[in-house]
């Protein structure tokens, strides 16, 4: 699997120093001084991006043109046109993305797990949901693309408080506050790990099952979803 790695930050350096101890990958980082240029992006298999959000939302013309798959962890921007409409552009070009606010695995869990939380609206009269958002100091989102999917995952009003601290990985808190009791949902990520190797993952089968997908932008828990149904 041949990589072209957008961005060499905090997790991106992560991705380049965990597939650099597996055979069979080789990554390529392109970043500022060296900008991901079509024909260079075409030269790879896949590629996966870990910019800041305003950084990738100017190199999205050239990954398109690149007609390579693309796997991005890049949040913090808004998808030109609106998400729907730039899905419907990347499968104009036969192309298939795949998008995740948060690459662990362990989210696909979390993500069924907020979802049975948003019923309660339907069992209390009175209840509040809230989020709490912790990263380092030096992320620059605030809410982070986690703290808003969870948000949207619930599909209930919420109120979701962020900080900013440290070198916080990141930390989620999902909290359902009634009159007489507390229940909350918490995820902590302990590494960077988790990110870059969910991030390989999710290459490593996208390049193994693209061809079953029809074109379009995906989020990570529809990929793995549909990566299971067809191991099934």
């Amino acid at each position: 699997m041949n990589i072209a790695l957008l961005g060499n930050g905090k997790t991106g350096s992560r991705v380049n120093d965990l597939a650099d101890g597996q055979s069979g990958i080789s990554v390529t980082v392109f970043n500022r001084s060296r900008p991901p240029e079509r024909n260079l992006l075409a030269e790879h298999d896949v590629i996966i991006s870990f910019l800041p959000g305003d950084a990738f939302a100017e190199y999205i013309p050239e990954l398109i043109a690149s007609g390579k798959p693309v796997v991005s962890g890049s949040t913090g921007f808004d998808w030109p046109d609106g998400r729907e409409d730039f899905s419907r552009r990347i499968a104009g070009a036969g192309l298939v993305w795949i998008h995740a606010s948060n690459f662990s695995l362990g989210m696909n869990l979390i993500h069924e797990m907020i979802q049975i939380m948003g019923m309660a609206a339907t069992m209390y009269d009175e209840h509040r949901f809230s989020i709490l958002d912790i990263h380092h100091a030096q992320k620059k989102d605030a809410p982070s693309g986690t703290a808003l999917a969870w948000k949207r995952w619930l599909d209930q009003p919420a109120t979701i408080t962020s900080e900013r601290t440290g070198d916080v990985v990141g930390q989620h808190t999902l909290t359902l506050d009634t009159p007489f009791e507390k229940i909350s949902i918490h995820h902590m990520a302990k590494d960077r790990q988790i990110f870059a190797s969910g991030a390989l993952w999710t290459a490593s089968r996208l390049l193994s099952d693209q061809n079953r997908l029809e074109p379009g932008l995906y989020d990570i828990q529809q990929f793995v979803l549909r990566h299971i149904q067809s191991r099934n």
